[in-house]
């Protein structure tokens, strides 16, 4: 698929451009699927289509890792768990997993709830670019990482921190009634606290290859993605039974459980949209782990990217099917996106120089 090569700046280009794709074709899918009945939409509800998009882009995702057999990961050195011999990286790449798994439905769920979510959206987003930051410095402090982040990243985050802010300057309220619902501020810090651990863990692994040792990304996914899998089908498998067990109840626990008894009618092309969630993550990763590269920069590049291709989906919807056109505020963002991608490509610019006099990667 790459004739670039590893670590160079055309390859970064290349991973943006597919993850800018597929994440437009995911944007659109969700706004098509979850669009009203009365308009022609399947008007499907958020549990039904995050049950049904989850299992396509899920199983897309394991059945490449496992026919490519991607979870032979090269590695530092063995260990002993549990009376079985495995790559010493395992005992915190099941852990990046769990955390992914977690990642993947609070993301969609908080579009569940009865509340506005503009500013969990907006804490959804730059917590992200926060996170890459702070993961920076403590392994820098450290000694895990050696390399420094340079101003041109710090500027660019201010840049991105603007930029999904935006649209709290907009809003006639402040948007802050999720921190009045439990089940929205449980959503959302489970997702900022798995982020967190999981940027850190991805970190950790790139930083920390020993001497000839490859930084082998592929198969850091494929163990996430096998860890995700089986926690998913594990907590899936609970809340499935958790009325007849334990009495829970709850629209989202009644969706969840009605998805499944009775898929509702297009259920096989909302599997299908979700095959494109599915290679979104690929790209997603290989961005937050691009070789050389400081987590703030790979944070950046993989947040300004899908704000990007959020405001193309929501473009792509408007001329196509009838969707809302981007708003003052989108148009606004997207200045203050493009600001910081420019100090970003300043920053890359000097990186690139740096890794190639190193002899950390050879020219393109």
């Amino acid at each position: 698929m790459f004739k670039t090569k590893d670590g160079s700046t055309g390859r970064l280009i290349e991973l943006c451009i597919f993850y800018f794709l597929f994440y437009v074709v995911t944007g659109v899918s969700v706004k098509y699927f979850l669009g009203s009945s009365d308009l022609g939409f399947p008007g499907m509800k958020n549990i039904q289509y995050l049950v049904y998009s989850t299992a396509g882009g899920t199983l897309l995702a394991l059945s490449i890792v496992l026919v490519l057999k991607w979870y032979k990961i090269q590695t530092n050195g063995y260990t002993t768990f549990l009376g079985m011999k495995m790559p010493e990286e395992f005992l915190y790449i099941i852990p990046s997993g769990v955390c992914t798994a977690v990642i993947i439905p609070t993301t969609t769920l908080m579009y569940s709830l009865p509340i506005s979510v503009m500013v969990a959206m907006v804490i959804m987003r730059g917590s992200v670019i926060i996170i890459s930051r702070v993961v920076d410095a403590l392994q820098i402090r450290s000694g895990i990482l050696k390399k420094k982040v340079y101003m041109e990243e710090n500027i660019a985050v201010v840049f991105a921190i603007i930029a999904v802010c935006i649209n709290l300057l907009w809003q006639k309220d402040g948007g802050f009634d999720f921190i009045y619902n439990a089940a929205a501020v449980i959503i959302l810090t489970s997702y900022i606290i798995a982020y967190s651990i999981r940027i850190y863990i991805m970190n950790y692994y790139k930083n920390t290859r020993g001497k000839d040792v490859k930084q082998d990304n592929k198969g850091f996914f494929a163990v996430e993605q096998i860890a995700a899998f089986l926690t998913m089908v594990v907590v899936g498998i609970f809340i499935y039974f958790s009325p007849q067990m334990f009495g829970w109840t709850g629209p989202q626990i009644t969706e969840f459980v009605e998805s499944i008894n009775n898929p509702v009618k297009d259920w096989g092309w909302a599997v299908f949209a979700g095959t494109a969630f599915g290679a979104v993550a690929f790209f997603s990763v290989f961005i937050f782990m691009f070789k050389g590269r400081t987590a703030t920069f790979a944070g950046l590049v993989n947040r300004l990217t899908s704000l990007i291709a959020g405001t193309a989906a929501t473009l792509i919807f408007h001329y196509f099917f009838g969707g809302k056109f981007p708003g003052t505020s989108d148009w606004v963002s997207l200045i203050f996106i493009l600001i910081s991608v420019a100090f970003i490509t300043m920053s890359e610019k000097k990186r690139s120089a740096e890794l190639k006099k190193t002899h950390e990667i050879d020219e393109d």
